[in-house]
């Protein structure tokens, strides 16, 4: 029974989805951070050239 519960690797599947969406949930809040502060940067210039001075 000791051997059996030893070699089951059901419970390693579990970690290793939960590491993938880790890594991805990680790409997408870092990409999504980058995009968010470029798109800012261009609408502050947007808004400073259209505005009157």
């Amino acid at each position: 029974m000791i051997v059996r519960y030893l070699r089951d690797e059901s419970g390693a599947m579990v970690v290793e989805y939960g590491l993938i969406v880790a890594i991805i949930a990680v790409s997408v809040i870092g990409g999504s951070m980058m995009i968010g502060s470029s798109i800012d940067n261009n609408l502050n210039l947007v808004a400073t050239t259209i505005s009157p001075s």
